[in-house]
């Protein structure tokens, strides 16, 4: 049975023989193993490209601004899960990745989209104001949230945004889409009736956007940040267990809601 257009597998990524791995073109012994960077090499299997400087100085930097955040809940499901089952590292690691949705670690890709679709209005004709105004607005009447504005923490601006705008700004990258994204945040307060600050997950689609990295790529970057984030919280749990610790204060607070039989004792 034939599903979509194509009946033959393809890709572009990698090749290999007996003698010879080719990822990108590239001999993986020869000319990258010892001679690349990690974030370079991710740049490179993702796009097919070697980064320029700009996107190789915007690229670490949001990796590292996304990676750890405390007992965050992907940290917490990872920890927990792990305490379960210890001899699964990768069924933790998986535990706190799956949760990567529009409120945890997937609203860069969202936030992405928007400041695209502000870009596009701009293009036909709108002024920035304007075109911000409209798309968070469309967004409103989808009953949508404002993806990377607002944060439980961070009541004014996320302390990363201002560090990743400057290493975007310094290394020479197009800073058309912060300017987008400080729009965005200009507007709100008119909007919503609250003024709500950029926070990390908007200040990394504006300042991979300007590197021209892929919209539909963008969750990854805090989906790889997290993953070393999670690997080093696991190594910290083997000898210094506390997902057990976790569980316990949640059932501290916890509160039954729902009916018991009449001779149930509490």
């Amino acid at each position: 049975m034939k599903i979509g257009r194509e009946t033959t597998p393809r890709s572009a990524i990698c090749t290999s023989n007996a003698d010879r791995i080719i990822v990108r073109g590239a001999d993986l012994c020869d000319d990258l193993i010892g001679h690349t960077s990690f974030s370079d090499y991710f740049h490179l299997l993702l796009t097919g490209r070697a980064p320029t400087a700009a996107a190789r100085a915007v690229l670490d930097a949001t990796l590292v601004a996304i990676a750890e955040h405390g007992l965050v809940p992907s940290v917490q499901a990872s920890r927990m899960t792990f305490a379960a089952a210890p001899d699964a590292l990768q069924g933790a690691v998986a535990a706190g990745i799956l949760g990567c949705g529009p409120v945890i670690l997937g609203a860069s890709e969202n936030a992405g989209r928007l400041f695209k679709d502000i870009e596009q209005r701009q293009q036909n004709g709108a002024d920035l104001r304007q075109a911000a105004t409209e798309a968070v607005q469309a967004l409103r009447a989808e009953r949508q949230p404002i993806p990377g504005y607002g944060h439980p923490q961070h009541k004014e601006r996320d302390p990363r945004v201002e560090a990743l705008f400057r290493v975007g700004r310094d290394a020479g990258a197009d800073t058309r889409f912060i300017d987008i994204a400080e729009a965005v945040e200009a507007v709100l307060p008119d909007i919503l009736g609250k003024d709500l600050k950029l926070n990390v997950s908007a200040a990394i689609p504006a300042v991979l956007l300007g590197v021209d990295f892929p919209v539909r790529a963008l969750r990854g970057v805090p989906i790889l940040a997290r993953t070393a984030s999670l690997i080093a919280h696991l190594n910290e749990e083997a000898e210094h267990p506390a997902g057990f610790a976790l569980s316990y204060q949640a059932t501290q607070a916890f509160e039954y809601t729902g009916t018991v039989p009449a001779d149930f004792k509490r």
